[in-house]
């Protein structure tokens, strides 16, 4: 009962997510990236194919990822200096004008080493728009559930694009060669760019007062210093791994294992994005759990049990199960992955983060690709599959203490939660900082006729009141009482002064009780949530309501 009420749980973030109009621009700016980017990758590889063979499709590929991955990290800075809208908007726009460049480079017979630089140039600028929209999407949804229904709905985009790009992609090529491609997928990147143009401007996150080289490196030091974030970058790295090697591996399954042709390629890519697209029916069910480290251990653990087997059993049917396993298993990690990291990062340094991982990532794909041939040369074909399949397993025995000790602390009391969302100086604060904020509340109890703040005093907490009554009293008189729903200790911690009123219970007085850093973290590092507590604090101190 548990898991369906979970699963109708999640059912209804996933049609919030579709009736959300910025979360729906924002899955269509997305579906036009991601549908560029994979009908660009095939026009590129068949352009430089043409150009040098082999040699020249591996040169331009390495020098594409090692490119980005060298300087994603230092990239993403831009998506917490500066609007993440405009950082995809800008990103968008200048793939634009290069794939446009690349398109006439191409159609008039131009030299391939300036095609070959136009693109390693566009892989580069690509690194921004990930991170920013990972980043931007925490502000746009409404609750816990909706963050991970639309990131489940950005990997279906994601899955998709896996399908119509190429095919996009092929059928330009046909009609147009690759000039045709560059071209049309530069509209694809206008498209996205236009879709942006809807949404709602976000406001930058504050900037840290730092030396620059210690900006630079905010997101290694994040990461580092945060044990969930240590964790789903360290297992999403290690899956990434695999996956590099898995590419390499796909194809000596259906040529040597399966001898099978081409078409069996075909086939096994065809499993492995229908499970894709079935693991957003598999997150549906696990979601509403709000045990999302343990669900991406079931994905890194449905990752690596189907290499294992399809070394025993070479049947093309029981392959094809294992490659609708394996798509599952892959939505899973990226839908848990990415909502863990969303959910743990502090929003100033949330695009580096993603920016560190998509570094990570590129270099954990071309170095899994790299050294898989190596392997199946020493262990050969069959031990190969089993040594790659075991590596994730071993991992995940490491580090399920951890993944266990993540979602234990996790877990968001939600009558906090629900009760700090009507507060009028929490309300603009993104949902990830309010489930923080939700989550450092400690529950406090003031027996009646008891202060429960003393006028003069230094102030350590700000209080919202869970139920009962209390009295707010200036100089001995009283001017005011508060109930349920209300809140005081605001203006001691945002003007760092003694307390200006005594509030004392009524009768039995419970409270949620926030401690100052945790409060001036979220309520001043947050502009429009600033903006409110001024307001609130302008509007109390005549009336002697605020402490």
């Amino acid at each position: 009962m548990t898991v369906v009420r979970g699963a109708m749980e999640s059912l209804r973030a996933f049609g919030a997510v579709f009736r959300n109009p910025d979360l729906r621009r924002l899955q269509l700016a997305g579906a036009g990236s991601t549908l560029g980017t994979w009908a660009y990758t095939v026009g590129l590889g068949v352009y430089a194919y043409r150009s040098g063979g082999a040699r020249d499709v591996g040169i331009l590929f390495a020098a594409r990822w090692g490119a980005a991955a060298l300087l994603a990290p230092w990239l993403a800075v831009l998506a917490d200096r500066l609007s993440r809208k405009r950082v995809m908007i800008g990103t968008d726009l200048v793939r634009v004008v290069l794939l446009t460049a690349m398109a006439v480079a191409a159609w008039r017979g131009a030299s391939a080493t300036a095609v070959f630089a136009l693109a390693v140039t566009v892989s580069i600028v690509s690194t921004l728009f990930s991170p920013a929209q990972g980043a931007l999407m925490p502000s746009l949804v409404t609750n816990p559930e909706e963050l991970t229904a639309a990131n489940a709905a950005m990997n279906t985009v994601a899955s998709v694009g896996m399908f119509a790009g190429p095919a996009f992609g092929g059928l330009l090529l046909a009609a147009g060669g690759a000039s045709a491609v560059f071209i049309a997928v530069a509209g694809t990147f206008l498209w996205s760019a236009l879709c942006l143009t809807r949404i709602p401007q976000d406001t930058p996150p504050p900037v840290e007062d730092a030396h620059i080289g210690t900006t630079m490196l905010a997101g290694f030091r994040a990461i580092l210093g945060h044990r969930a974030l240590r964790l789903v970058v360290g297992l999403t790295t290690a899956q990434t791994l695999v996956g590099g090697a898995f590419e390499v591996l796909l194809v000596v399954l259906a040529l040597q294992l399966l001898h099978g042709g081409n078409g069996t390629v075909g086939w096994l890519n065809t499993a492995l994005g229908i499970g894709c697209l079935v693991g957003v029916i598999a997150v549906a069910a696990l979601a509403g759990r709000k045990r999302l480290a343990g669900d991406l251990g079931i994905g890194i653990l449905l990752w690596a049990i189907p290499l294992i087997l399809a070394a025993v059993w070479t049947n093309l049917a029981f392959a094809l199960v294992l490659m609708v396993v394996i798509g599952v298993a892959n939505t899973l990690v990226d839908v848990a992955g990415m909502t863990l990291l969303q959910r743990s990062a502090d929003e100033q340094v949330l695009g580096r983060v993603f920016g560190v991982l998509e570094s990570l990532i590129l270099a954990a794909l071309a170095l899994g690709s790299l050294v898989t041939p190596a392997i199946i040369a020493t262990l050969g074909t069959r031990w190969t599959f089993v040594a790659v399949g075991a590596f994730l397993p071993l991992v995940l025995a490491v580090t399920m203490p951890a993944l266990r000790r993540v979602d234990a602390e996790a877990r968001v009391p939600t009558e906090p939660l629900a009760l700090f969302r009507t507060l009028p100086l929490f309300a603009p604060l993104p949902p990830t900082v309010l489930e923080r904020l939700a989550s450092s509340a400690v529950e406090v109890r003031v027996q009646p006729m008891t202060a429960a703040v003393t006028q003069g005093e230094s102030g350590d907490r700000f209080y919202v009141i869970r139920s009962g009554r209390a009295a707010v009293e200036i100089d001995g008189a009283e001017t005011s009482e508060l109930g349920p729903g209300d809140f005081f200790g605001e203006i001691a911690l945002l003007h760092d002064v003694p307390r200006t009123a005594t509030v004392r219970a009524l009768d039995e007085l419970d409270l949620y009780a926030l401690e100052r850093d945790d409060f001036l973290a979220a309520v001043t590092g947050h502009a429009p949530s600033r903006a409110a507590a001024d307001n609130i604090v302008a509007a109390r101190l005549p009336a002697g309501a605020a402490v």
